[in-house]
């Protein structure tokens, strides 16, 4: 599944940068060198021979020159970003080689193929500022944990940040039926089970489903329940590489796959019903999730028992206060999703918690 997506992300997407230069007429390396461009979904240009003009090798973001091709591009502009690729581990005069033609690096495969995929993914998607990433939590069960998520995703699309609603609750019953999407065309977390290593986050971007100005990455109607923690801990890591934000509904148990998740949370929210009982469940929740999340917050959910407030609330659990939570009636046919409603209460505490979270970005 990872190649297939990888390759789907091959086709530029806006903002993309082109791909690397490969140079070489060995083509078992260039085999492997195509392979490896599709695994960090990027689509190069390949030259036998030195391009002609000096555009094609100076303006390419990488360049990638088989061992074969040295003689080829010596006398090229010297410039950054040049890798030289081989296979003969023994071989003490590929660093000659490469100080001739002004390498920065010197690669031998397949030892060092992992890092050549990272660095054309990273040359072909731009590396920015990672996606600010918001995790919400129950603390008891039907706290509203998965209504807060759907709203704090709608209102950072609807203020027209790139946006993405991860679902990481197998047992949740499937965010994209929240927002109304359960037959939206796109893939789920299932077949993102064998993903291992890089995603293209350009390509996992476009295979999701399209709802409401966001992307959507839900659970499918199968009996799966479970993905792997290195496939969660990959295509977390790319949504987190394309930037804007990226809101997740976790689950309250914290298993190998939620703490994968939790690891890459910059602020995490913890829904707590104002009742005595659902603090006790929270108190436990909260040390579960504190142990791998270093910024964890209470929001508070009324109505609120006797000699509570939502500070007293935030007190008892020793968190910082992220506020109350308004309750929004929705629509009882479904077709309204929660925080749809531009100038409801619950949109309007979604706005300010943005405000506030991006205000503590920028400012870092």
């Amino acid at each position: 599944m990872a190649e297939t997506i990888a390759h789907d992300g091959a086709h530029r997407a806006e903002g993309r940068q082109r791909g690397p230069l490969i140079v070489t007429e060995d083509t078992e390396l260039l085999d492997d060198l195509l392979r490896l461009c599709a695994a960090a979904g990027a689509r190069p240009e390949v030259c036998p021979t030195l391009p002609e003009g000096r555009a094609g090798w100076e303006a390419a973001p990488l360049v990638l020159v088989g061992d074969d091709a040295v003689p080829r591009v010596r006398g090229a502009t010297r410039r950054r970003g040049v890798v030289l690729v081989g296979r003969d581990q023994d071989d003490p005069g590929v660093w000659r080689r490469a100080v001739e033609i002004g390498a920065d690096h010197v690669l031998v495969l397949p030892d060092g193929e992992q890092w050549l995929v990272d660095r054309i993914a990273d040359v072909t998607e731009g590396v920015g500022r990672p996606a600010l990433t918001v995790g919400v939590l129950g603390g008891r069960g039907g706290a509203g944990a998965s209504t807060l998520a759907c709203a704090l995703a709608l209102t950072s699309a609807r203020e027209g940040r790139r946006t993405l609603l991860v679902d990481a609750d197998p047992l949740g019953g499937g965010l994209d039926v929240l927002l109304g999407g359960e037959t939206a065309h796109g893939l789920r977390w299932p077949a993102f089970a064998a993903s291992r290593g890089r995603v293209g986050s350009g390509a996992l971007e476009e295979s999701l489903p399209a709802l409401h100005a966001l992307r959507v990455l839900s659970w499918d109607r199968s009996d799966a329940v479970t993905v792997p923690p290195e496939a969660v801990r990959a295509v977390l890591a790319a949504a987190r590489r394309r930037g804007g934000t990226v809101v997740v509904d976790l689950p309250r148990r914290v298993d190998e796959g939620t703490a994968e998740v939790l690891a890459q949370v910059d602020l995490g929210l913890l829904v707590v019903p104002a009742e005595l009982r659902a603090i006790a469940a929270a108190r436990r929740v909260a040390s579960a999730a504190g142990m791998v999340l270093g910024d964890l917050r209470v929001a508070v959910r009324a109505p609120y028992a006797p000699g509570l407030d939502d500070r007293e609330v935030a007190r008892l659990l020793g968190l910082p206060l992220a506020g109350e939570v308004p309750t929004e009636l929705l629509a009882p046919d479904g077709s309204t999703p929660p925080g749809a409603v531009a100038r409801g209460p619950l949109a309007r505490f979604c706005s300010a918690f943005w405000s506030r979270a991006l205000a503590g970005t920028e400012a870092a």
